[in-house]
């Protein structure tokens, strides 16, 4: 594997380790939240403020990367800033704190999520784009895999100390951050944008000078994100259907095992077929698990379900940024990424506010059957409308298959 390089390798074990660390905490936060005197509607409220906070950011700095044409001191940064928010939810529970520390913890993400995507693009050409990206997301789903099973053992050996979890979270994160004081900028890029630095929003204005293939296709993926809600509510349903706590988190852990090891053959599959028919197949096997997930409850079936969820997972995540970066000029990649990944945050929220209402209102099948339904739309969409749209002038922005 030639193409994958030195740059490549360390960012996914960098991505490995601080996705351990995250997941180490992930299953128990709830629990841990309201052992501290959380309601469930400031949970709430702090989980929409981090992922606004994380969604937004993304932008402005993918934004601001490409305007300096640095990459490594953002992907330092951001990674620190996750690294020192584990920590500190083991000395304070009062709720500033705990608002502070799982902000810092969004801002990081925000800070290096665009100028590392961009250093992914830059390390790889335009037909190897799919299996790089595929490479790094499997390493990324590997921590996502061991992190709540570790945290499953300190918890069996060590019931209800949190804040044993919490310092013990630290050392993966702290592996990551030392991993990227090896990373650097192959050079430095020539700056996209002149003049005075970018205010926050201003990575907004990019969606008027993007390509036209960029346009048209983020239009679709930001419209799936409208209808892509949180896993978690696929959780809930499983639990309320029957499953124990126990059987919800071995699913979890199966769902990220099945993404990890599916993510890179689906990139070579996308270097190979394109990846906009890559795409379209994870549409689909969405459309299935969330046409299904609402009228099972044998245990088995879900577990099924869930290694469909993560062959659908693996043929988006990886594809949807490989698919950008062979759209966009290298000096726009961060921003492109940045724009793309922070709507998408915010259309994350208005989904699973949405679902929510609706589970609510009608129940669990109307929520998840509406997403299904979306899912497919946007399928079609890429099939027929994407395709018909795309002129002569989008080609010279896709050298690589799409």
């Amino acid at each position: 594997m030639k193409y994958i390089t030195r740059t490549i390798l360390l960012l996914s074990v960098v991505s490995l380790c601080t996705d351990l660390a995250s997941e180490m905490l992930y299953p128990i936060m709830p629990m841990y939240l309201r052992s501290i005197g959380f309601s469930v509607l400031l949970i709430g409220i702090l989980e929409g403020i981090a992922e606004a906070t994380a969604g937004l950011s993304k932008g402005f700095f993918g934004n601001l990367s490409d305007v300096l044409g640095r990459r490594a001191p953002f992907v330092r940064l951001g990674y620190a800033l996750s690294a020192v928010s584990k920590p500190m939810l083991a000395l304070l529970t009062h709720p500033w704190w705990v608002f502070t520390a799982r902000t810092t913890d969004r801002l990081g993400k925000g800070l290096r999520t665009g100028p590392r995507d961009a250093i992914l693009s830059a390390e790889s050409r335009p037909e190897e784009k799919g299996r790089v990206f595929g490479f790094h997301r499997a390493f990324d789903t590997i921590g996502a895999a061991l992190g709540p099973l570790v945290a499953l053992l300190i918890l069996t050996l060590t019931p209800g100390d949190y804040t044993r979890l919490f310092l013990l979270a630290a050392i993966p994160g702290a592996a990551a951050v030392i991993l990227t004081l090896f990373i650097r900028d192959s050079g430095k890029l020539p700056s996209a944008v002149s003049g005075p630095r970018p205010g926050f929003f201003a990575f907004l204005r990019y969606w008027r000078s993007a390509p036209k293939p960029y346009r048209l296709l983020v239009s679709g993926l930001l419209v799936f994100g409208l209808v892509n809600s949180s896993d978690l509510l696929l959780l809930l349903v499983m639990n309320q259907q029957g499953a124990t706590d126990r059987q919800v988190i071995l699913i979890y852990v199966f769902y990220n095992v099945v993404y990890a090891l599916a993510s890179f053959p689906m990139g070579v599959l996308g270097d190979r077929i394109g990846l906009r028919r890559t795409f379209q197949l994870g549409l689909l096997v969405f459309a299935i698990v969330y046409g299904a997930v609402g009228f099972v409850s044998s245990p088995a079936i879900m577990a099924a379900l869930f290694l469909l969820y993560g062959l659908y997972a693996a043929s988006t995540e990886g594809i949807s940024k490989a698919w950008i970066a062979n759209i966009v000029p290298a000096t726009e990649t961060a921003t492109a990424i940045g724009f793309y990944t922070g709507m998408n945050s915010l259309c994350a929220l208005i989904a699973s506010s949405t679902a929510g209402f609706l589970w609510y209102a009608v129940g669990p099948r109307a929520a998840f059957g509406v997403s299904a339904v979306g899912a497919v739309g946007v399928a079609v969409y890429f099939g027929w409308i994407f395709r018909r749209r795309m002129d002569s002038s989008s080609a010279a922005h896709q050298p690589g298959r799409v």
